[in-house]
């Protein structure tokens, strides 16, 4: 595998502190003695470190937290450039960055706004590592509530017709505000397999874990009639399967005769606003590295 000295999420960078450090590769002899040295080499000194090697794959995943106590100059760029000898000697793909530095972050929504509710509060209060610039809509819906919390409100209407042209323009908005991860929301519209394929590994979506059961309109309604006993949802990477992509956090809530139908949508939705978060933080802190169709969630 080719190693990589840019980020895909082009993060920006700030003077010494703390960085977090990112790899995957063929598992082998050598791997963590070599990215040790290399901290050691720099003045590094690890807060977290975790680590897995998949038997089933050969491949071996690695996420550092470390701080440099140096000089102002050295900067997650620089780091960058000097850990590139030793990531192309094990044919490691690698991120390196400010630990500190927030994901920009474009939202799409629908009607529901349950999850883009959950994700705002949370952003506001620091308790996600991102920066929301921007939330796009095909309703005009989430107007209020987005425009509440000083952030720019796109509505961007989707018809079999203008399906392309609603695409071209999240690219735009994309490019304009230096987006990192698109998040859906429960945005109820099919991405084209171009663009699934453009965000690879940089769009994140939530569903309820009803599919494939209890598909179509109304799925906590259809769950109701069925008796179920437990709700729940499941937060995934984005791909041109729909709601099969690799999966990076689910959760259940246990439920039983005595719910309504209001209270079953209900507790659906708080496991899903519950679920996304999580997936959001995660990805955001770069504890989510795809291995194949699966994922490792360094927690």
């Amino acid at each position: 595998m080719a190693y990589a000295t840019t980020q895909q999420h082009a993060r920006s960078t700030a003077p010494a502190g703390d960085f977090v450090l990112v790899l995957t590769c063929p598992d082998q002899p050598g791997v963590v003695h070599a990215v040790s040295g290399f901290l050691v080499e720099h003045g590094g000194n690890i807060l977290e470190s975790q680590q897995f090697g998949d038997q089933l794959t050969g491949r071996f995943f690695m996420r550092i937290d470390f701080v440099v106590d140096g000089p102002a100059e050295v900067t997650a760029e620089g780091l960058r450039a000097d850990f590139a000898s030793v990531a192309q000697r094990f044919g490691m793909s690698f991120e390196l960055w400010d630990a500190r530095a927030p994901y920009r972050t474009l939202i799409m929504v629908s009607k529901h706004l349950h999850c883009l509710n959950d994700l705002l509060f949370r952003t506001s209060t620091g308790a996600l590592q991102i920066d929301i610039p921007v939330v796009v809509s095909n309703h005009l819906d989430a107007e209020p509530l987005v425009k509440a919390h000083g952030i720019e409100f796109v509505h961007v209407p989707v018809s079999p017709d203008t399906k392309d042209a609603a695409e071209d323009r999240l690219r735009e908005l994309m490019e304009h505000h230096g987006i990192h991860l698109v998040v859906l929301a429960r945005y109820m519209q099919v991405l084209s397999d171009r663009l699934c394929s453009d965000l690879a590994g940089r769009a994140i979506n939530i569903h309820h874990s009803f599919l494939p059961s209890f598909k179509g309109a109304k799925p906590y309604h259809q769950a109701f009639d069925r008796g179920v006993k437990l709700v729940g949802a499941t937060a995934h990477y984005v791909t041109a399967d729909l709601d099969e992509g690799p999966i990076i956090e689910q959760d259940v809530l246990r439920v039983d005769h005595g719910y309504s139908q209001e209270q079953l949508v209900t507790a659906g939705r708080d496991v899903e606003a519950q679920v996304l978060s999580r997936a959001v933080r995660w990805h955001a802190e770069s504890r989510v590295l795809l291995n194949g169709h699966r994922t490792v969630v360094f927690r």
